[in-house]
């Protein structure tokens, strides 16, 4: 069984060391950082959507996972990946792809995001985000100066985004902060769009038969707690895991309640093991020769006659 493990919007592989560690048991693992994301090259920004990014995985999964059994789990951004490869290869999803996990990911509607910020400010941000996007592209070199990489803002903004109320480990809030910082503004501006357009709730469908997980954290800002209720309405026989207090970064704010969640699931997707039950030993015999008279032998003769 293969692991493989897509990681979220402006983060890289890197961003599910915990689960590869907690996991490392249960088969092979497969992580690897997404279209224009970490050290994968630059892409242009046509190809900068959830579709490509559905191919792409589709890719990863006929060159590192060609055979055998494999169990999908996507955070946020990679959550929304599994979906798009559920949108144009249901197929998969049942004999090959045998369980999927979906982990602060949202089917669409992240127009109507608030991003906990009051009502009016969202309406008038959702509003410009389009041409945010566009000057995102266009003018890199100005906003990468304002960023504040390192900064005090920087981090806290991190926290605030990344993270809910856990006392998350200061070289942890340190690796998700540069990972987002190492994202080039750019490749920020060219996925907003696909992002916002994002609609695959009905392609959720091809998750129905098998085993699923969905888990939140209910401080999440970026893809709330609503997103997945609305996933689990699609998969009723869904679990809905739902973490008190943790944010949008739940995998590396509850590394390990995530990998048991996570165990858990792969535990369901197995196949029972068949009973073992012992075959009866076999002995060789001579076959027993039974002696006929002549007169038997006779009238055996006549009868075929």
């Amino acid at each position: 069984m293969t692991l493989v493990f897509v990681h979220g919007f402006c983060m890289t592989a890197d961003a599910w060391h915990f689960q590869r560690q907690d996991l490392a048991d249960l088969g092979r693992t497969v992580s690897y950082d997404q279209r224009a994301h970490g050290r994968s090259g630059p892409s242009d920004v046509e190809h900068c959507t959830i579709a490509q990014l559905a191919d792409d995985l589709h890719r990863v999964l006929d060159d590192r996972a060609p055979t055998g059994p494999v169990v999908l789990i996507g955070h946020s951004m990679g959550g929304m990946t599994v979906l798009g490869l559920a949108e144009t290869h249901p197929e998969l999803f049942g004999d090959r792809i045998i369980a999927v996990a979906l982990l602060s990911t949202s089917a669409g509607e992240l127009t109507r995001l608030a991003f906990g910020l009051p009502a009016g400010i969202t309406a008038a941000a959702r509003r410009v985000l389009p041409g945010v996007a566009v000057g995102m592209q266009h003018a890199p070199s100005l906003l990468e100066r304002i960023r504040w990489r390192g900064s005090s803002v920087s981090r806290a903004l991190t926290r605030r985004v990344g993270f809910g109320s856990t006392r998350v480990p200061e070289p942890v809030v340190h690796s998700l902060e540069e990972m987002i910082a190492s994202t080039p503004i750019p490749v920020v501006g060219a996925f907003l769009p696909t992002l916002l357009d994002h609609d695959r709730l009905a392609a959720a469908g091809a998750l129905r038969d098998i085993p699923t997980l969905l888990l939140v954290g209910d401080a999440d800002v970026m893809t709330p707690l609503e997103h997945s209720r609305t996933l689990a309405k699609a998969l009723p026989q869904a679990e809905l895991w739902v973490e008190k207090g943790a944010g949008h970064a739940v995998i590396l704010e509850r590394p390990h309640q995530v990998s048991a969640r996570i165990r858990e699931l792969v535990a369901r997707a197995r196949p029972a093991r068949r009973a073992y039950r012992p075959h009866p030993k076999l002995t060789l015999r001579t076959p027993k020769v039974t002696r006929t008279s002549k007169r038997a032998q006779a009238h055996r003769a006549s009868t075929r006659r």
